[in-house]
């Protein structure tokens, strides 16, 4: 039995990105007709995935491979535009909606660009910035962080809202004793088999070590996703070093598997051990 062909919409000849992204809108509007998964698709239902695919092009940004970025860029590009093709469908706001509020939300935060409004760096563009928020409806200084956040990024934005209001530490010495003070306060709680309190001090520790990290500028996500990045690579090659001796993972002592372990952290400072 044959099947009837969608003729795919052609861009004109001259590569001019309004050509383009109309386009790419028609495809996805006949994707939404003649696919039946992408018709049974809602907002909801592929609602998660416009967090997977950002963590994608993050992960191409931190590989500093182009090529993957422009596809990874793509891809979110796609959930934007089917996102909105399917709140259009649904008589909720189309795709000249989103773009007309963005245009519309960045103009009026960029007065120093846009309007006679002098600036004298960054730091009050930043002010200027949430005092403009809070002139759209904002109510708190915080609002607008997404609770759907990754902890340790979201600790960080908290903190850097507030400080933009004079709620911070002055000295990086203060951040520190804060640190300290929390570790010891987990370690008692735990020590004692206090689980609940050991909980509740762990998450003031990570809060406070994401502070520390801010002051010297660190993005602590981006930390612990490269320990984790290490961690994995150098876990592979004991798994590797043990299946080319024949051996079992299972059947290997600690002190056999640490010695593996520091054979790659060897092969990454002499550049051997690929860094991915």
């Amino acid at each position: 039995m044959g099947t009837n062909r969608i003729e795919v919409p052609l861009a004109m000849r001259e590569d001019r990105l309004g050509d383009q992204f109309e386009t790419f809108t028609d495809i996805v509007k006949i994707l939404r007709i003649h696919c039946p998964w992408d018709r049974e698709q809602t907002n909801e239902s592929i609602a998660h995935l416009i967090i997977e695919e950002s963590y994608e092009a993050l992960e191409a940004i931190q590989k500093k491979d182009d090529k993957e970025f422009a596809k990874e860029l793509g891809d979110l590009l796609l959930h934007i535009v089917m996102h909105s093709v399917m709140a259009e469908e649904r008589g909720a706001f189309g795709l000249l909606d989103v773009m007309k509020l963005i245009q519309e939300k960045i103009v009026f935060r960029h007065p120093h660009v846009f309007r006679d409004v002098n600036v004298s760096g960054q730091d009050e563009v930043v002010q200027n910035w949430e005092a403009l928020k809070k002139l759209e409806g904002k109510k708190s200084t915080l609002d607008g962080v997404p609770f759907a956040m990754p902890s340790l990024l979201r600790a960080e934005r908290i903190q850097h809202k507030a400080s933009k209001v004079g709620f911070d530490w002055d000295d990086k010495k203060e951040v520190w004793k804060k640190v300290e003070e929390e570790l010891l306060e987990l370690k008692e709680a735990a020590l004692a088999g206090d689980s609940e309190k050991a909980k509740e001090e762990l998450g003031d520790l990570l809060f406070s070590i994401v502070n520390a990290a801010r002051f010297d500028k660190i993005v602590a996500e981006e930390a612990l996703q490269f320990t984790n990045s290490k961690f994995i690579r150098r876990f592979k090659f004991i798994e590797e070093s043990a299946a080319q001796a024949g051996r079992d993972m299972k059947d290997m002592s600690l002190a056999e598997m640490d010695a593996l372990w520091d054979e790659a952290k060897l092969l990454e400072r002499n550049d051997i051990l690929p860094i991915t």
